[in-house]
């Protein structure tokens, strides 16, 4: 199966010809993002991708592969760090929130019985008490075996604190995206124009009726060891599928969101630091944009596993498909 993946992409993706990188990789498993002028969102598909416009980015080191469990659990283990979805709720920040909420949790997919419609999201998407980065899909799971896999159940805070950590930012909404596009501009997917060059997956999405059948044509019912799927032109794992990922951007309106995909307004901690978008302080509970689309993403409902798709995401919310990647800026000047 990789071996018709790599084919697949190699005939999607022209060869890319990265400027000069300013001087080695700064970490071991960074890869050089050129920086340049793109397409940035799209005009054909969720209201909130649009205008497409063009946009400028200057050039940095982006992560290969999103952060993993082994990756955190290397952070925690040397800095004791609790993450947001490990601690009880402060009531005093949810004011009407039922004491079931305010215990530690975090948000998890749970497959709907067949026939489920797609306007309610709370069908599937499920507050579990006890589910964190180390019980990713409630307190009896764990992440034995999943040391390659995605960290996920991280809030904005915790993916910041990761990546101060580990020397990294997070990256800005159009970084993000220009590196997703691995020098395809305009491309409607990360390796090109078509889902499914030769009828093979190149991401970790959802094959079936969402959200109660997955046919698991790629493989993978949940998430996948990272660069399970090959790269794009900039040799970027994942970045389309599996879990999403944190941008620093505070989330800004294109235009109505069609659909609730993966949002929830969570009653979970307190926002440390993270107070309130200046530029929309009417929304109690600031939202970034978080991109990439996930292993839930299907063609009838999420259709998000684009370099163009963008969500709103609150900054208190962990969920079981969202994740972290870190970048570098060079000094300015080199």
């Amino acid at each position: 199966m990789n071996d018709l993946r790599d084919a697949a992409a190699s005939e999607q993706r022209p060869p890319s010809e990265p400027a000069e990188a300013p001087n080695k990789p700064p970490f071991e498993g960074m890869e050089w993002i050129p920086g340049g002028t793109f397409l940035m969102g799209s005009d054909k598909h969720y209201p909130e991708e649009a205008p497409a416009h063009r946009a400028k980015v200057d050039g940095f080191w982006m992560d290969r592969t999103t952060v993993t469990n082994r990756d955190f659990a290397r952070f925690v283990a040397a800095t004791g760090y609790v993450t947001l979805a490990e601690k009880p709720a402060n009531a005093a920040d949810y004011p009407g929130a039922i004491p079931e909420l305010l215990v530690p949790s975090s948000v998890v997919f749970q497959k709907a019985p067949p026939g489920t419609g797609l306007k309610d999201h709370f069908r599937w998407w499920i507050y579990v008490a006890g589910a964190d980065w180390r019980h990713p899909r409630g307190p009896d799971s764990s992440i034995e075996g999943l040391d390659d896999h995605p960290v996920v159940h991280v809030a904005f805070e915790d993916a910041a604190a990761y990546a101060s950590w580990a020397g990294r930012k997070l990256p800005t909404e159009a970084e993000w995206e220009f590196a997703a596009r691995g020098g395809l501009d305009g491309a409607e997917f990360v390796w090109g124009d078509e889902f499914t060059p030769g009828g093979v997956h190149m991401a970790n999405t959802w094959q079936g009726a969402f959200p109660s059948e997955n046919a698991l044509e790629d493989g993978y019912e949940w998430t996948a060891p990272v660069a399970s799927f090959p790269p794009n032109g900039y040799g970027l794992y994942d970045m389309a599928g599996n879990v999403w990922q944190w941008t620093t951007d505070w989330y800004q309106d294109h235009g109505k969101i069609d659909s609730p995909c993966c949002t929830l307004d969570n009653p979970r901690g307190g926002l440390q630091g993270e107070s309130h978008d200046p530029r929309q302080p009417q929304i109690r509970i600031p939202r970034k944009v978080m991109k990439g689309g996930s292993h839930l993403c299907a063609p009838s409902y999420c259709r998000r596993y684009r370099p163009a798709a963008r969500m709103a995401q609150p900054v208190d919310t962990s969920t079981s498909h969202l994740g972290i990647r870190g970048i570098v800026r060079p000094p300015p000047g080199r």
